[in-house]
């Protein structure tokens, strides 16, 4: 077996099941800060024996503290991005191997081999800052693609290099750069997606997803905008093809809790707090209750639809105030 297969070869419920009982066990041991969550909350480690009963650790904690379980010294130490004051997550990353094969996995699963397309990255929020794991992805990603590049603000070098490539093209932008290169040249891109990413960053107003995707659709020439739903505490990607609906690799899911009882499940259709499970998270913790609030579907879909404000947090903070 290739390093890592038991992570990326799942390919059912009961495999995902297993493999994250299994992890569940070792972070609840290894992981320090876990540990300590879970003896808070009261959590007896041997009677959780689905996944649905997982606790899921605040992801206000990697501010806080250090969440690692690696045997060896990190590699890396991926943060937050972060306005001026704000503090940032760390997540250390013990293999990036292992973060590799997570993004270029994904890719393949929802967009083929990247050699068969060109990726080019318009990311200047991240490039102007260290510690952006989305640059990494980026980075690897258009090194083992048929083309493309990183443009910081240089958005004329953009669309000629692009008018002159005939691959198949992905353009992959945060999303206040997308909308200042729509609203000043609203070039018409043939054979693009346009993937968002990562929202305003301060830069502009905060828009309704549905409105900026039609005007970036209008601007850009295409019927859908892509999405990827990635962030700094994860070694995975989720991924949307149009609509705001986001799809996982196989080693993710997504469940959803009730934002005022934070170890309250909600069935499928329901709009709560959204919980995030990352395999690949094998050496920090893989079971994360994010800030994000969003509706999980029967097909393990999800919809993000906005961010849970400090006041709704009940139960979540118990490590945070230690």
């Amino acid at each position: 077996m290739a390093r890592y297969d038991e992570i990326f070869s799942i390919n059912s419920d009961a495999e995902f099941e297993r493999e994250a009982l299994r992890l569940f066990r070792y972070q609840a041991e290894h992981c320090a800060p876990y540990a300590e969550y879970l003896r808070l909350i009261g959590v007896d480690v041997s009677m959780v024996d689905r996944v649905e009963s997982i606790p899921m650790l605040p992801i206000e904690l990697f501010k806080s503290h250090k969440i690692y379980c690696g045997e060896d010294d990190p590699q890396m130490v991926f943060t937050s991005s972060a306005t001026t004051g704000m503090v940032q997550s760390r997540h250390y990353v013990e293999d990036l191997e292992l973060y590799e094969r997570s993004f270029t996995e994904a890719f393949r699963q929802f967009y083929g081999d990247p050699k068969e397309c060109s990726i080019y990255a318009l990311l200047p929020s991240y490039l102007e800052r260290e510690g952006s794991s989305l640059v990494y992805m980026a980075e690897r990603l258009i090194a083992h693609s048929g083309g493309g590049g990183f443009y910081l603000n240089d958005y004329e070098k953009l669309l000629s290099d692009m008018s002159r490539d005939y691959n198949p093209k992905i353009l992959l932008g945060v999303t206040y750069a997308l909308l200042d290169l729509a609203e000043n040249y609203a070039p018409h891109l043939d054979h693009t997606v346009v993937m968002e990413t990562g929202g305003m960053k301060g830069r502009r107003k905060e828009l309704p997803k549905s409105e900026l995707h039609k005007m970036l659709c209008s601007a850009f020439g295409v019927e859908k905008i892509h999405s990827e739903y990635g962030m700094a505490e994860l070694m995975s990607q989720a991924y949307s093809f149009g609509d705001g609906i986001f799809r996982t690799p196989r080693w993710m899911r997504v469940l959803v809790r009730d934002v005022n009882n934070p170890f309250a499940r909600l069935s499928d259709g329901r709009r709560g707090g959204l919980d995030i499970i990352d395999l690949a998270n094998r050496s920090s913790c893989a079971f994360i209750a994010t800030q994000d609030v969003g509706i999980r579907y029967e097909d393990g879909s999800f919809r993000i639809e906005g961010r849970i404000s400090q006041s709704d947090i009940r139960g979540c903070n118990l490590l945070v105030q230690s």
